[in-house]
């Protein structure tokens, strides 16, 4: 019982972070129906930036972990928002293909161009927040896992706030559902969607501190893996749906966990990948998914 409580704290620590990034990718499918590619690469750019920042304030405490936290999410914000504003506004009518190819050429450029600003050696993490080990029993429990959990929960209840509570979140669901019909009441559908990515964007570089805190080597390519299971958790959920993408990003990584704490832990990284077939074959539209009928 032991060993099976630690590997579920262990999948829901990495399940939280794949959440984060998940859901960067599921709310711009809800407003704009693409994927974002480059999100993957956003949630490295924001390791590197509390990698610097770290080197400028107080290792081991609590202020100066939650400044590089901060740091990262503005600074992700703003590359979020760049990103669309000159990569993805100009093809806003043009072929979905035309966006896809687009959404991968910027994910190369950041990754190769984080090779030559960053160097392609991985860099170990700094210890902005304070480490410690807890035991319950034979349970041996990390502050960094009760970190990751914690700023998790308040991050998706802030979300959820945000777009349910507020006019922006109004505004981000009125242009999920009727681009056109938005703009006719008033909705600058320019400022909804730059404020989306840059939200989700936020969100992607809060993950990568939280990733690098638990994994605490970094490089320009850190994000690929991440990333591409991030978005199978987002599937998983059903993309577009939010509680859905926290909920596909907490089952994949409990089970890659699982998987990895077995005899078939060469293969934990072919597990989202089958899950992703196994959902796509049974139930296109996720877990918390709805079906929808699409006129051509």
């Amino acid at each position: 019982m032991s060993e099976f409580l630690q590997q579920l704290l262990n999948g829901l620590s990495l399940g939280a972070i794949y959440a984060l990034i998940a859901l960067g990718y599921t709310m711009v499918y809800g407003v704009l129906r693409f994927i974002n590619f480059a999100h993957s690469d956003v949630f490295m750019v924001g390791s590197f930036i509390g990698y610097y920042a770290g080197q400028h304030l107080p290792e081991n405490t609590i202020w100066g972990g939650i400044l590089v936290l901060l740091i990262a999410m503005i600074g992700c914000a703003l590359l979020g928002m760049f990103i669309e504003r000159f990569a993805y506004r100009p093809l806003r009518g043009a072929a979905t293909l035309n966006v896809l190819i687009t959404a991968i050429g910027v994910s190369l450029l950041l990754e190769y161009s984080g090779q030559v600003f960053f160097g392609a050696t991985p860099r170990t993490f700094p210890a902005v927040f304070p480490s410690t080990n807890f035991t319950l029993g034979d349970l041996v429990i990390s502050s960094n896992q009760i970190l990751v959990i914690v700023v998790t929960t308040l991050l998706m209840l802030g979300l959820q706030f945000i777009v349910y509570r507020t006019k922006i979140g109004t505004a981000m669901r009125a242009v999920s559902l009727n681009p056109k019909a938005a703009q006719l009441v008033g909705v600058n559908n320019n400022v909804v969607i730059s404020f989306t990515f840059g939200l989700g964007s936020a969100l992607a570089g809060a993950g990568g501190i939280l990733y690098a805190l638990n994994y605490p080597s970094i490089d320009p390519l850190m994000g690929v893996m991440p990333g591409l299971k991030a978005f199978v958790a987002a599937v998983l959920g059903g993309i577009g749906n939010i509680p859905g993408a926290a909920l596909g990003g907490l089952l994949l990584g409990t089970v890659e966990t699982f998987v990895n704490g077995s005899q078939w832990s060469t293969y934990k990284d072919a597990i989202a990948f089958a899950i992703l077939i196994i959902i796509l074959l049974f139930r296109p539209a996720g877990l918390l998914g709805k079906f929808t009928v699409e006129k051509v």
